[in-house]
């Protein structure tokens, strides 16, 4: 006989008096969200309790059940049900339907509490947050919560990342002060005084509310995992050697922040050091090794060029087979507006694959290699870069007769080198492998001129800042030195003007009364300046107060743009014309004052006939607009031109604040535009 399939047991539901119920501490709604509980009281004395309450037993301390019960699940419908009962339209003792479950049920009463909460909308994710805490604080782990609530573990883990966020911040956000994803940015660091100061420079105004610029600021002390450091590393190797990661369980790529800077930077270098004795055990003189190298490295050396070494047959069709399939996915998924993920993946690989193949390697000569040597940098992307067969001027093959003959050993009668020498191999301007200490002075290395050389910077910034006078002379010098010693390089201060150039000008704009006095006043002051720029600070430090405060202006204004160039990147254009319309306003900017004028060659020649017309009925009203409309266009733009005459109006580029063109009383057009009839001569 078949066994019987076990039933679920819905529950044991029992009447039991409102006054013998109490709140459970368990129960997880805590921050007001949704339909209030006023609200609720009267919709339950419309139309009852549509939901039984979820009640365990309350025991004492001994453990034993006392008669009272706790509402876990249900808690907003117990209390609504309190509010009929004060405004005595419910018995105290009123008989309520309870589904009751034993105080020792496996189920706790959180996890009761959070269910009958979230299937159903309405609850404040915060309450869902911490909810999730208490039950994996009781044991549960992360599986179990995702299982139980159809989620995955990584949500739980999250979730309660969420929960461990400054209270503060927590409290804000239940009080919808901060937005879900601003709250999610603070989870990157675990130190609360830290979360609580920024959101308190937020409130203040000293820092942005954008999550990106939250993370900024936490990670400060930090590498992120797309550094060039850590992509070469890699970084399994940084934490298999110890180094701590910050993960933001909310970034999709996870990728995280390196917190050990020092570890990482040991790292690398050693990474780079046994890199680099690899390239020199090809048989190079020398290898130089660095992060980068500045743009001209390799100036003045001559290259010793080498022979590609061919592909192989199996190369050969490896690389095939990788273009006939980059063909076929092109073919297959081109007409399409957006590639598959999955195919744009495989594309990419298939090209940095062929570009592998591409990227031959190359055989030298050993005797030209004896003289010659390699740099070895690290790019943007953490790869590997070798620049090989470089030859030092000094490293130049010699003669015989230039080779001293303590360089030569004789053998045999015939002359031989001296035995190879291991390649030499240096990080900046130091050997590789020299940690040492010889008793031998040595220059100070870069990192340490750079750490002491950041106390003098900060402590000359704060010198300079109580020193106003001094500060204007060194900003004057700088702007000077950009613009009037060209080529000049150099100085100490990070602060510049850069000439604007205009590709695009209006024609006649050099003969403009405004580009003939700046003209003027650039011969002046060019005529001013000392020959010799070593002499320039002493001749700003002695010019009279006002005088310099004049230069300054005049250096400062060629940085000055309101110019629109044509670009993709539009947002940048924007905010400099914005700027430049509130500094216009500022100086009281009048283009009528200084002598522009719409005419057919500089605006009404140039644009369409409802932008002509609507030039003139801005300043002369609808009738003379009506009156040139039937016009052809370069009729209308010449009888446009003598209507806007000195009527003060402006293209809308050129206005400053409020519309100048404001409408004027028509005026009398010549006979031949009117309507009325032209008396005939007598």
């Amino acid at each position: 006989m078949a066994k019987a399939k076990p039933q679920i047991v819905l529950g044991n539901v029992q009447l039991i008096p409102l006054n013998k119920l109490i709140l459970s501490q368990s129960n997880v709604r805590r921050v007001k969200n949704g339909l209030s509980v006023e609200a609720l009281a009267e919709d339950i004395a419309h139309r009852g309790l549509l939901q039984n309450l979820n009640v365990r037993p309350f025991v004492n301390e001994a453990g034993e059940e006392t008669g009272v019960y706790e509402v876990p699940a249900g808690g907003r419908r117990f209390l609504a049900l309190g509010i009929l009962t004060k405004q005595k339209r419910l018995a105290k003792d009123a008989p309520v339907h309870c589904n009751v479950k034993a105080a020792n049920d496996p189920i706790s009463a959180e996890e009761d509490s959070l269910a009958e909460n979230h299937f159903r909308s309405g609850l404040h994710p915060l309450d869902e947050f911490r909810a999730f805490y208490d039950m994996a604080e009781k044991g549960m782990g992360h599986e179990t919560i995702a299982a139980r609530f159809a989620t995955s573990a990584h949500i739980v883990k999250q979730r309660l990342k969420l929960a461990v966020v400054s209270p503060k911040l927590l409290e804000a956000y239940g009080a919808n002060e901060m937005t879900l994803e601003t709250l999610m940015s603070f989870t990157l660091t675990d130190d609360h005084a830290r979360q609580e100061q920024i959101w308190e420079g937020i409130a203040d105004g000293i820092y942005e509310d954008e999550p990106s610029d939250i993370k900024a600021l936490l990670t400060q002390d930090t590498v992120p995992a797309s550094d060039k450091r850590v992509a070469y590393l890699g970084m399994d190797a940084y934490v298999a050697a110890g180094g701590p990661v910050r993960r933001d369980l909310f970034d999709e790529a996870n990728e995280g922040y390196v917190e050990d800077v020092a570890l990482l930077d040991r790292l690398f270098t050693e990474q780079l050091k046994a890199d680099g004795e690899k390239v020199g055990a090809e048989g190079w003189k020398w290898v130089q090794l660095s992060s980068s190298f500045p743009v001209g490295h390799n100036n003045g050396l001559r290259r010793i060029h080498g022979k590609e070494v061919p592909l192989s047959e199996a190369e050969y069709a490896e690389r095939e087979a990788l273009r006939r399939e980059q063909d076929d996915l092109m073919e297959k998924h081109s007409p399409e507006d957006e590639w598959p993920e999955e195919a744009s993946r495989r594309y990419d690989e298939i090209e940095e694959a062929i570009d592998d193949f591409e990227d031959r390697p190359f055989t030298y000569d050993p005797a030209e290699m004896a003289n010659a040597g390699a740099f070895v940098r690290v790019d943007n992307h953490g790869r590997l870069v070798v620049e090989r067969g470089f030859v030092r001027p000094e490293d130049e093959p010699r003669t015989t007769a230039e080779i001293p003959d303590a360089e030569q050993s004789v053998v045999d009668g015939e002359t031989e080198p001296a035995a190879p020498q291991r390649a030499v191999v240096t990080l900046g301007d130091r050997p590789a492998d020299d940690d040492a200490d010889d008793g031998v002075v040595k220059p100070l290395s870069d990192r340490l001129i750079s750490e002491l050389t950041s106390h003098r910077t900060i402590a000359l910034q704060e010198a300079v800042a109580q020193n106003p006078e001094v500060a204007l002379t060194l900003l004057l010098h700088k702007l000077a030195t950009d613009l009037f010693y060209k080529g000049t390089t150099g100085g100490c201060l990070d602060a510049a003007v850069r000439t604007v150039s205009m590709i695009v000008q209006a024609p006649g704009l050099a003969d403009t009364p405004s580009a003939q006095a700046q003209e003027e006043r650039e011969k002046d002051y060019q005529a001013q300046m000392p020959q010799a720029h070593e002499q320039l600070w002493d001749f700003l430090a002695g010019l009279p107060a006002a005088h310099r405060l004049d230069l300054l202006a005049f250096c400062v204004s060629q940085g000055v743009s309101a110019y629109h160039e044509r670009t993709n990147g539009a947002w940048h254009i924007e905010r400099r014309l914005a700027a430049a319309g509130q500094l216009a306003q500022v100086v009281g900017l009048d283009m009528v004052a200084v002598g522009w004028q719409p005419t057919v060659g500089n605006y009404l020649g140039r644009v369409t006939k409802a932008r002509i017309l609507e030039a003139v009925r801005e300043a002369k009203g609808e009738g003379p607009a009506q009156l040139i409309g039937d016009l052809k266009k370069d009729e209308m733009a010449k009888e446009a031109e003598r209507l806007l005459e000195n009527s003060g109006w402006l293209p809308e580029p050129l206005r400053v604040g409020e519309d100048r063109a404001a409408s004027e009383p028509e005026e009398a057009l010549p006979a031949f535009l009117s309507n009325e009839p032209v008396a005939e001569a007598a």
